[in-house]
């Protein structure tokens, strides 16, 4: 379970680091960054909700998209 776990983190991570990329943002993300202090805007946030459901294939439900639950990566783990 510690490799499933291990996996996802770091596809998620690897789709903050790309968001931050195309932003031009040069900084050292983990998975205990703070997404916000990391550099990423409300509609990077949006965009990453969109790459997690698209790498994984399925859909955050409604009520889980809110600030708490996107605060870094350890938080999906």
């Amino acid at each position: 379970m510690q490799i499933f776990n291990a996996n996802v983190r770091d596809r998620i991570l690897d789709l903050v680091k790309a968001i931050l990329k195309q932003n031009s943002i040069a900084v050292e993300v983990d998975p205990e960054s703070r997404l916000v202090n990391a550099g990423l805007t409300s509609m990077d946030m949006v965009n990453l909700m969109l790459g997690v459901e698209a790498e994984f294939d399925f859909t955050i439900p409604q009520s889980e998209i809110t600030p708490e639950n996107f605060q870094s990566v350890k938080l999906w783990n």
